[in-house]
């Protein structure tokens, strides 16, 4: 497997995110993607883009799914394995581009995304979703959990609006939801407004 292309966001180094814990690594699973799981949603051959250390991924692998998880940074695909390792679940870990997920070479049913899709400017997002369109089969849905315009202030991640989100998504695919949601954070007792959405692939 050849080595994953530059960092998605220019200036930001995800590796260095985790020489503490980073506010998105909770522990466990987000209570959207559970309520996902519990209710049947994930199905078939999953991919878990931006896995961090791998909760979600590990939850699908758990209802007996085929599961990738990728990211960036391989401090978190290391403890991503070890708890794949201590839980005796059967997941592929790797370290990966999100906008090479092509060179995977596979098609998935399911995505999911915890905090990725907000992390881009505009052209990275277009790169991004013709990344995603590429290996997500028709009528595979893609699961998305990102900070909304909802949130005030300015720390953190870029806010994306429904419009943007709408917009993005109108080529090729179809919204079935997009929900205000709270994606919960190490850093914030009551987490932050977030936008939570299904959208199936034509």
């Amino acid at each position: 497997m050849t080595d994953p292309p530059k960092p998605i966001e220019s200036g930001h180094d995800w590796e260095a995110s985790y020489a503490g814990v980073p506010p998105w690594d909770i522990g466990r699973p987000q209570p959207v993607f559970l309520r996902l799981a519990s209710s049947g949603q994930l199905h078939g051959r999953v991919l878990d883009v931006g896995c961090g250390t791998g909760e979600h991924a590990l939850m699908a692998a758990a209802l007996g799914l085929s599961v990738t998880g990728v990211d960036l940074a391989p401090t978190a695909i290391r403890a991503a394995q070890r708890k794949a390792e201590d839980r005796k679940l059967d997941v592929r870990f790797v370290e990966w581009d999100a906008f090479d997920l092509p060179g995977l070479g596979e098609h998935f049913d399911t995505v999911l995304d915890c905090g990725v899709f907000h992390v881009f400017d505009d052209d990275e997002r277009r790169r991004f979703v013709d990344a995603l369109r590429s290996v997500t089969v028709a009528g595979g849905r893609y699961h998305m959990l990102c900070f909304s315009e909802l949130e005030a202030g300015d720390w953190g991640p870029r806010r994306v609006t429904e419009r943007e989100f709408r917009e993005a998504f109108a080529d090729g695919w179809h919204v079935e939801s997009l929900e205000r949601a709270v994606l919960d954070l190490t850093t914030r007792p009551d987490g932050a407004q977030a936008w939570s959405a299904t959208v199936r692939r034509s």
